[in-house]
């Protein structure tokens, strides 16, 4: 199994840089960092997550996923990508994450309304092109075709690496975005 990055070095760029400094567009960034600040009480947390469990989930801005299985900062980790897809690198995190920082339970979050599920992949194709003059034919994107079937792949997946410790558990679920309502799908051991 090979784990690399997939992203060639970036040609001519099609269209003209930003004129404002690019740190201007993430003051709200800095600005929401000192109020943090100001509260900070995480100092103490441990990288090893109280709960020894890893959710994989979709970088979909409505998924909460401590809210969701009702936890706090420190009680696991939380990995997200596109669709919460199993890709090289999301194994790669898990790989560090069960053998290095004590997980031993795998959760797969997919959740409904799935922009992975949605995609036009020549239409985002295409805009890539039209913004970046790349084309990015050799991007994987991992879309989701059929959901159940793209789940039960990503826990294939995760039950089959060879880098994962037999025994370690792992499940899948689909999370509602208009409900609220967290979906078992199938749970199975590595191994």
């Amino acid at each position: 199994m090979k784990l690399e990055r997939n992203c060639p070095k970036r040609s001519g760029r099609a269209n003209s840089p930003p004129t404002i400094a690019a740190v201007d567009s993430f003051r709200d960034l800095a600005d929401g960092n000192s109020e943090y600040v100001a509260n900070f009480s995480n100092a103490s947390l441990s990288a090893i997550p109280r709960r020894h469990l890893a959710v994989v989930t979709c970088m979909d801005c409505r998924i909460d996923p401590l809210a969701i299985f009702g936890f706090e900062v420190g009680d696991i980790h939380v990995m997200r990508n596109a669709g919460a897809r199993i890709t090289p690198d999301m194994l790669r995190s898990l790989i560090k994450s069960v053998n290095q920082l004590e997980v031993d339970r795998i959760a797969i979050m997919h959740h409904t309304d799935c922009g992975a599920a949605k995609v036009d992949l020549p239409g985002l194709r295409s805009k890539v092109l039209a913004a970046t003059g790349s084309d990015p034919t050799d991007v994987e994107f991992h879309l989701i075709g059929d959901p159940a079937a793209a789940l039960d792949a990503d826990i294939e997946a995760v039950r089959t690496c060879p880098y994962l410790p037999v025994g370690t558990a792992v499940a899948g679920f689909i999370y509602d975005v208009e409900t609220g309502v967290l979906q078992p799908h199938d749970s199975t051991f590595v191994g």
